[in-house]
């Protein structure tokens, strides 16, 4: 093969010598006497400077030769090894945006093939994700049916980071293969210069800016006793969109009804969700994109809480707002059917629930002084972002507490709040209580909006662990936690907006990636129904994908790998100095024959 093309423009230089030899010197003008000289110099004096017949003549084929030999060390000749492999592993932009130019890039990508296998005899490629924790999509030699495998590839992630991944591709093709990342969405730096990529990675990226505005999110309320829902669409294009919406459901669907969104803005939509209509949905007229253009709806309905009160009439008007504040939440008579009980500890009477339970002091015997000493919260999801500097506390009694109780907050080295994990046991399954070891009556807590906040949370903990059903509406590849019942096996559907077709499931962690309806059963218990919208809004902006690609530079240090040079390059090169010295000398030779023909004058 031919290692640098533009050494045949040495070539040029075999007319420029046909010319040269085409153009004959004009002979001079001697006036003579004799004429037996005349037929001698007729031959020289019978053309001026002008083309006439090419006289062969060893100069000229040794000018010839050496323009020849002169291209070939130009173009600098290599030839291929014999039993060698080109490495190629290709990183995929698994993020939910590369949909929109997946076709455009495995085209890019399949045409450059040829270019990356170069001389090669053997091109042997390995197609991995983005996200690690995937397997693989291809391993091996075949070109069609690596190209198969890209056909099924359907990315649906968030935004995430390559770099594992790339990492994992160079390990595979060690230090003398290629790393390709094919994305959609450059890497720049503050001066738009593309960022180069770790481990000596090239990408070939197809993306491109489109227009798109689709749905980024849903919230439902009461109003007047109706459900209502209410959708946020955002224009992320540099152009007004109009579009159209209608909400579509198996009782039907409504007319198409349009609207006008600028760049950038966002605009709300909202009806009345319909009362047993089944796979609701919000669908937006199509543009580019399609993911964020379908809303998928079910009507929410949190777990059901339980709540049992055993507290003093003190303690009344607190477990009452707790009761109203807390979604889903009714109030039981029966401790043995309650999810969570409210109880005070008197110690006239220190019989405490072994339940779930939230437990107050109830000191009516003492109005103690307030307690000094700087307040202290533990580390703990239930206290995460509350502040608890401005509570003031009398010293009461205390709750008895045991060396495994986790203490939540401190003032000096008195515990005000932990909270005890009871372990399961052959009579009673596990349980779990929040203990505030002082009289609420006593202090500011019932002022302080932690307080409230801390109550609510241990109590969506307490129904996080319950194993009941819970209608929600999720988001695509959203992080998936259910509570069920052990060594029973889960039933998980997934089916696509029109309710017709089943959708890849998940990782079993997670969501599909592809908007639809969810659900889990357990035997014949239901324990999910979800509907899922996508709402990465971050994969649905366009602005910063562009065409790049940098595998030009892969050439040259293949082409070097896989072939060596002209091994007869010394005999070429002296033929080359024989063909110059040999032009010299019978072109000086002939100029002296010439100047020894020339007659004297008489």
């Amino acid at each position: 093969m031919l290692t640098n093309p533009l050494g045949l423009l040495a070539l040029l230089g075999i007319p420029a010598v046909l010319a040269i030899h085409f153009l004959q010197r004009k002979a001079v003008e001697l006036p003579v006497s004799t004429l037996f000289l005349l037929e001698r110099t007729q031959r020289d004096a019978a053309s001026g400077r002008r083309f006439d017949r090419l006289i062969p003549s060893i100069p000229l084929w040794m000018q010839l030769l050496a323009v020849l030999l002169l291209t070939w060390f130009l173009v600098e000749p290599r030839y291929p090894k014999s039993g060698t492999v080109q490495r190629v592993a290709v990183v995929l932009d698994s993020s939910a945006s590369m949909t929109v130019s997946r076709q455009e890039a495995i085209k890019r990508l399949t045409d450059a093939l040829p270019s990356l296998k170069g001389s090669a005899e053997t091109l042997e490629l390995t197609v991995l994700e983005s996200v690690p924790t995937r397997p693989r999509i291809y391993s091996g030699t075949s070109i069609d049916d690596f190209k198969t495998a890209l056909e099924k590839w359907n990315p649906r992630d968030g935004m995430n980071d390559p770099t594992s991944s790339l990492r994992l591709a160079r390990s595979l093709v060690s230090s003398d293969g290629s790393v390709i990342y094919l994305t959609d969405t450059p890497s720049v730096d503050s001066d738009g210069e593309p960022i180069p990529l770790p481990f000596n990675a090239r990408i070939l990226s197809a993306g491109k800016p489109v227009e798109n505005a689709g749905f980024t999110g849903v919230t439902f309320s009461l109003e007047e006793g109706a459900l209502v829902w209410k959708a946020m669409v955002r224009n992320y294009g540099t152009a007004p969109a109009e579009r159209t919406w209608s909400l579509q459901s198996s009782q039907g669907a409504t007319e198409p009804r349009a609207f006008s969104i600028a760049p950038g803005a966002l605009v709300n939509l909202q009806a009345a969700f319909p009362k047993g209509a089944e796979n609701v949905r919000i669908v937006l007229s199509a543009d580019a994109f399609a993911l964020d253009d379908v809303l998928p709806l079910v009507a929410p309905a949190a777990k059901p809480l339980n709540l049992f009160t055993n507290t003093s009439p003190a303690f009344a008007s607190l477990t009452e707002k707790l009761l109203k504040s807390l979604e889903s939440a009714a109030p039981v008579n029966d401790a043995a059917t309650a999810d969570l009980a409210i109880a005070s500890y008197d110690p006239l009477d220190p019989v405490l629930p072994d339940g779930n339970s939230i437990i107050f002091v109830e000191d009516s015997t003492s109005a103690g002084t307030y307690l000094r000493g700087g307040i202290v919260a533990e580390p703990d999801r239930l206290l995460d972002g509350l502040n608890w500097q401005s509570l003031l506390v009398r010293e009461t009694i205390q709750l008895d507490r045991t060396p495994t109780d986790r203490v939540l907050l401190w003032q000096e080295k008195r515990p005000l709040i932990f909270v005890r994990d009871v372990p399961a046991t052959v009579e009673k399954p596990a349980f779990r209580q929040l203990r505030f070891n002082f009289d609420l009556r006593l202090s500011n807590a019932l002022q302080q909006p932690a307080f409230i906040v801390l109550l609510h949370r241990f109590a969506e903990t307490i129904r996080e662990a319950k194993v009941a059903h819970v209608s929600a509406n999720l988001e695509t590849n959203q992080p998936l936690t259910l509570t069920a019942a052990p060594g029973v096996p889960l039933l998980v559907k997934a089916i696509d907006p029109t309710g017709k077709n089943a959708l890849r499931p998940g990782t079993g962690s997670h969501t599909p990636g592809d908007p639809g309806f969810l659900t889990v059963t357990q035997g014949d218990k239901p324990l999910l129904t979800a509907a899922l919208h996508f709402a990465d809004t971050r994969e649905a902006d366009f602005s910063a994908c562009a065409p790049v690609s940098d595998l030009g530079k892969l050439g040259a240090t293949t082409t070097e790998r896989h072939t060596k040079p002209d091994p007869y390059w010394q005999i070429w090169l002296m033929l080359l100095l024989a063909a110059l010295l040999a032009s010299w000398k019978f072109t000086k030779a002939k100029g002296n024959n010439r100047s020894s023909e020339i007659p004297a004058v008489s």
